[in-house]
């Protein structure tokens, strides 16, 4: 198998999983083709990687990353199986939403791919990924998929591609429920006399330091919740009133409505074009 790597695509995610590969790999054995001339310049500029605007240059490599947004997978895949022929790539797919049935159909079949689900904090190396190996993806192949994604966080397997959905409801959305609820804690900082300065660094210490607390305990959250409950105290009189409000089933509903909709957008994503 040929040691480079190529993406198709050259957008935030390919630039963040190409910074963290460059931290092991020679910037010689990573490709990116990228219709945009402009782009490839930037990337070459900035990670001194090789650029192509012909997509079929990937398929040179041992690793072809899909890297495109959903809705134009499909073109790019039919694409590459016009040339494809003896090439015997491992295919790894960021895009979301896109089951790995439909991309093996589109791409001509028998193909070895790997779907991903990573999340935005991918951008700054602090994402969670989970993955999904067909059945012509061999051992060897999963861990080098699991190493490149570990550039950019933690990786987590999945067997089932049901899963999936139930992964972008949790952690492919997740990051938007946390801003969300961030900008809730912010906004009442101020309605209670803090300027914003002040209300925007606290919130933004303590989502950090929680986080941080919760990823270094030996304990799950539910105890470290209790820990600094006190009975009749503050901290105790907020969490009533958010279990007076039923705050559990909120979060529930939500995430199942997320799957719901996960499940319906890769339906209409895998119908094959005309």
């Amino acid at each position: 198998m040929s040691s480079t790597i190529a993406f198709i695509g050259g957008g935030n995610m390919a630039a963040s999983l190409i910074g963290g590969l460059l931290a092991t790999r020679n910037p010689v054995q990573l490709l990116v083709t990228e219709p945009d001339a402009g782009k490839c310049r930037e990337l070459e500029q900035k990670f001194g990687v090789r650029t192509s605007t012909d997509n079929h240059d990937a398929l040179s490599a041992g690793v072809v990353v899909l890297a495109v947004k959903p809705q134009i997978l499909q073109t790019i895949c039919r694409q590459l199986a016009t040339q494809l022929a003896h090439r015997a790539p491992l295919f790894i797919s960021i895009a979301a939403g896109v089951r790995s049935a439909d991309i093996e159909r589109w791409l001509g079949g028998g193909r070895a791919i790997v779907r991903c689900m990573p999340n935005t904090p991918a951008l700054v190396h602090t994402g969670a990924t989970a993955l999904l190996a067909n059945s012509r993806v061999s051992a060897e192949q999963k861990q080098l998929a699991e190493q490149i994604l570990q550039t950019v966080g933690i990786t987590l397997w999945v067997d089932d591609e049901a899963r999936l959905d139930a992964v972008t409801a949790l952690s492919g959305s997740g990051p938007a429920y946390f801003f969300l609820f961030m900008e809730a804690l912010q906004a009442a900082g101020e309605a209670l006399g803090l300027d914003t300065a002040t209300a925007q660094a606290l919130t933004l210490q303590t989502a950090l330091g929680a986080a941080r607390m919760a990823d270094q305990s030996d304990v799950d959250t539910a105890t470290l919740r209790a820990r600094v409950t006190s009975r009749g105290g503050t901290t105790e009189q907020a969490l009533l009133s958010f279990e007076q409000a039923d705050l559990c089933n909120i979060v529930l509903q939500a995430l199942t409505a997320a799957c719901h909709q996960s499940r319906q957008l890769a339906d209409e994503l895998g119908k094959d074009s005309a």
